[in-house]
């Protein structure tokens, strides 16, 4: 079923009090988005916030998984922000395809998938259906800059 996203989209943001953030500088040589036919392959977002603040530290030990499941939520903004950069309305998004989550967390932490939720709720919030998607959850034993979650999709869209 196809729904209008033209404006539910940013208005299902702001209920929420919730807007998109600039999209940050990619922090090497690559690319934001690439395009293939009607498939987005979006490089990986952390959790940066609306004046560039860093959500940084070792998930299970200095960040708790609430913490973390917010900071996933931030990313999805980000993610959001770079979906809207490159195509000009969301609207054009027909399927978030795949999401892959990395959580930098302490080996015995266990609970990735609660962490990843912050993205995968807000991108099924905001998008409906086509916010829904497959997904890996994984730990890591690092991330750039010490940040906390890492995220990046591949996502369809309609020219």
């Amino acid at each position: 079923m196809h729904r209008s996203l033209e404006t539910s989209s940013y208005e299902r943001l702001r209920a929420r009090g919730l807007s998109l953030p600039a999209v940050p500088a990619p922090i090497g040589n690559f690319n934001h988005v690439t395009r293939e036919g009607n498939l987005l392959f979006m490089s990986g977002q952390g959790p940066v916030t609306a004046d560039g603040q860093l959500m940084t530290g070792k998930v299970g030990d200095t960040v708790s998984t609430e913490d973390a499941y917010q900071h996933a939520l931030l990313v999805g903004l980000n993610l959001l922000s770079v979906l809207h950069d490159e195509l000009g309305d969301l609207s054009r998004v027909t399927r978030v395809v795949k999401l892959l989550g990395m959580v930098n967390a302490t080996p015995d932490f266990s609970e990735h998938p609660r962490v990843i939720n912050g993205c995968s709720d807000l991108l099924v919030y905001v998008l409906g259906e086509a916010g829904r998607h497959s997904r890996s959850a994984v730990g890591v034993g690092s991330l750039p800059n010490n940040i906390t979650v890492e995220i990046e999709a591949i996502v369809a869209i309609r020219d």
